[in-house]
């Protein structure tokens, strides 16, 4: 059970209430979360069906809040379809429940693909970029609190639980992304709001179309080329256990999410150059805090944690994708001026 917040049906009316969602009709916990509590909750509105959904939020706290709510609801302001926040009379969209800070969202329609084919990762690939250039003028600002200054202070930590390859291999690929974060081509990318964490289960297909993109809280500032080469070691990879072939690359999936990523908006040299090495850290990104969380798992952790192995061999793959890979990958669209 992952609903650790018992919300009464008077608590939701009430919360309702006051952002005009009209009156509860039913109060469902989703049992799927692992970091907050969620409710799918039903409301009629003069004499409309209302879905959204309510979530307490168990980690993250008042303070911390704020940049991921008013980032989604500028990014549903601009058409992108993402979960968007209600505000009471007051304007505000972050709320209080049992003294913890909620929010209430819209409900998007659809189910995840996690067996992405062309084209949805054309569809992901679209949506990035229009995200992307739809954040650019969002006032408020955060680093990525998971990027190379956590991955600087976490890789001492996780060492004592790794294998004499294993250790050898992360340190390597520290020490290489911070040679890249202080090289001329690293200073040139763009940058923005990044959602950071845009894996296959936080993207909602309605039929063939992506209707939603959701669990922003991972986002912060950070290089779009980062936030894409996330996106393609999840959406564009085998996800098999197999030594030989998990975390490999498809190729036509890579492709297509480029190419539809790009007709938005083309990468520029500077990309096009570092997409390999934004590609290992991506990995290395997530290959370390799959680490953290199966060997210093926080105290009341629910479910199991996800196998670091399998983001050890994606970096392993992502190791052999050289210049003329990417750029076949890349091959046919312009560069951006």
């Amino acid at each position: 059970m992952a609903v650790y917040t018992e919300v009464s049906s008077g608590e939701a009316a009430a919360l309702l209430q006051s952002l005009h969602l009209g009156q509860l009709t039913e109060l469902q916990g989703i049992q799927g979360g692992i970091e907050n509590t969620n409710y799918f909750v039903t409301s009629e509105r003069d004499g409309e069906v209302v879905q959204s959904v309510l979530t307490v939020f168990e980690r993250l706290g008042f303070e911390q809040l704020p940049y991921y709510l008013y980032l989604m609801k500028h990014l549903a302001a601009k058409g992108i379809p993402v979960p968007d926040p209600a505000s009471d009379e007051k304007g505000n969209i972050l709320h209080s429940v049992q003294g913890k800070p909620a929010a209430v969202v819209n409900r998007l329609v659809g189910r995840s693909e996690l067996a992405p084919t062309v084209a949805h990762c054309e569809a992901l690939g679209e949506l990035l970029a229009r995200m992307h250039l739809a954040g650019r003028d969002f006032d408020r600002q955060q680093p990525n609190l998971r990027g190379l200054s956590w991955w600087n202070d976490t890789v001492p930590v996780v060492l004592p639980y790794l294998s004499p390859a294993q250790s050898e291999l992360i340190r390597a690929e520290l020490a290489f992304q911070n040679h890249v974060a202080a090289g001329a081509s690293y200073r040139a990318l763009p940058t923005g709001p990044v959602h950071a964490d845009l894996f296959r289960d936080n993207a909602l297909f309605d039929g063939h179309r992506l209707s939603g993109v959701f669990d922003f809280y991972f986002a912060g500032h950070d290089t779009w080329l980062f936030d894409l080469a996330v996106c393609l070691n999840d959406w564009c990879i085998d996800h098999s256990a197999d030594e030989t072939v998990g975390g490999r690359h498809d190729a036509e999936r890579v492709r297509a999410l480029l190419g539809a990523y790009q007709r938005v908006r083309p990468l520029s040299a500077a990309e096009r150059e570092l997409l390999p090495a934004m590609m290992r850290a991506g990995a290395l990104r997530f290959w370390l805090s799959r680490l953290w969380d199966f060997y210093l798992p926080r105290e009341a952790a629910l479910l199991k944690p996800h196998d670091p192995g399998h983001f050890e061999r994606v970096l392993r793959h992502c190791l052999l994708i050289d210049a003329d890979t990417a750029a076949g990958w890349l091959a046919g669209v312009a560069v951006a001026a």
